[in-house]
């Protein structure tokens, strides 16, 4: 049956009368946002769930005891989700199964970690909305990297018009003179900061302890002490750190011990290491990851949320990512490409002793650096040209200065080679 907009209807499942606000194609599926005025919420439902408010033959004594008792059923209903239709996303199915994750654990304490591009952002911002509208919190603290705090703030404007004050230590100062509050981090109910500004310190060149301490009150201790109910940790792979004495390590483990929910996002949660995978793992729960011993994927699973861009699909079922496929070419070299042959087979020896020396030496960066070379020297000659004439530059800056008995990379290669490039011309 089809019902214009705003009339007013019933709905049987939930028991309770209702306004039709407007017809919507979702999940391609054709569905009506309906507005329940007793239970203060708008939702998307079907059409054949509705029947006209005048076919009802009940009293309106009975009308509100039904929906009274609708509403009680509904929010004990773990399976409703109010945070997709109150924000201006559609999520997509990981970001659905993610938020039903969250809303099904008796404590939010999560490892979001889908691949870059599949939305972490929004996830995070789905279940802080879904939380908030349960009732469940209401004082939330988002830390990423001081680069990303701005995009945090606009996206849970932009999409979940939740307002987020940045808050940068720098500013304390004039907050305490406006408000008069001795903890600024209490002064508002939902705040991002950068990570770096509030992680502690154990020592700074010519700073006394009383100064030492102030510091740290300020942005460390203070923050602990704010009593949140929800804290999101973005590019949290960051506060595994080298061992348990890392100042970004203390930050998450007090992070961690300061609110009942705990929302970890990165994209690369473990990076080759295990000890700091464990450690960023048992900022969620420090019983269930002692040792590393404890790390498999049974434990695991309560605890993580993990997307694949390859497994990732579409409201109709689709892959949202092209599968990427790798073959390999043979090229043959002709007659006429012996000069460009001679160019990349010098190019490739120098790179090779560069990089075996860089790596006996334990630079890592200059062995990556010289490994370009070779994609330039496909690129053209004129790229080439460029990075070697720079890089003589640099050599003989370092000869003149540097005693000669220093060993250099074969320095005698770079003008031979720049020869070489001459011969084949700036194209």
């Amino acid at each position: 049956m089809q019902f214009s907009d705003g009339k007013w209807l019933y709905d049987a499942g939930r028991r309770m009368r209702c306004r039709l606000l407007e017809h919507v194609d979702a999940w391609g599926q054709t569905a009506v946002r309906v507005w329940y005025p007793e239970a203060h919420a708008i939702a998307l439902v079907g059409p054949d769930k509705l029947n006209p408010i005048e076919d009802l033959r009940t009293s309106q004594e009975e009308i509100a005891y039904i929906t009274a008792a609708a509403r009680v059923a509904d929010a004990l209903d773990e399976n409703t989700l109010l945070a997709p239709i109150e924000s201006s996303v559609i999520p997509l199915p990981h970001q659905i199964l993610a938020l039903l994750k969250a809303v099904a654990s008796d404590r939010v304490r999560l490892l979001l970690a889908d691949e870059v591009g599949l939305g972490k952002t929004i996830e995070a911002g789905l279940i802080i909305k879904e939380l908030k509208l349960r009732g469940m919190i209401r004082r939330v603290l988002v830390v990423a990297p001081k680069g990303l705090v701005s995009q945090w703030a606009a996206e849970m404007r932009t999409h979940f018009g939740e307002d987020f004050r940045l808050l940068l230590p720098s500013d304390f100062p004039a907050f305490r003179r406006v408000a008069g509050h001795d903890n600024v981090w209490r002064m508002f109910d939902q705040i991002i900061c950068p990570m770096d500004a509030v992680k502690p310190i154990d020592s700074r060149r010519g700073w006394s302890k009383e100064e030492l301490a102030e510091y740290n009150r300020d942005r460390f201790e203070d923050l602990m002490a704010a009593h949140w109910d929800l804290i999101v940790i973005d590019e949290a792979h960051r506060l595994g750190g080298m061992t348990e004495h890392v100042a970004r390590f203390k930050l998450g483990q007090g992070l961690a011990e300061s609110a009942p929910y705990l929302l970890l996002l990165t994209a690369t949660p473990h990076q080759g290491k295990t000890d700091a995978f464990r450690r960023l793992v048992s900022l969620l729960d420090k019983t269930a990851f002692p040792d590393a011993g404890s790390i498999n994927r049974e434990r695991l699973e309560p605890y993580l949320v993990r997307t694949e861009k390859r497994k990732a699909i579409d409201a109709q079922g689709n892959p949202l990512f092209k599968p990427r496929r790798t073959q390999l070419v043979p090229v043959h070299w002709n007659e006429r490409h012996v000069l460009q042959r001679q160019l990349y087979e010098a190019i490739s020896e120098y790179v090779r002793i560069g990089y075996n020396q860089a790596m006996r030496e334990k630079k890592n960066y200059v062995g990556f650096l010289l490994i370009l070379m070779q994609r330039l020297v496909t690129s053209s000659t004129r790229a080439i040209r460029t990075t070697l004439e720079r890089r003589l530059d640099r050599e003989e800056a370092a000869w003149r200065i540097e005693s000669e008995s220093r060993d250099q990379v074969h320095p005698e290669l770079v003008p031979r080679l720049i020869i070489r490039v001459e011969g084949l011309g700036n194209a």
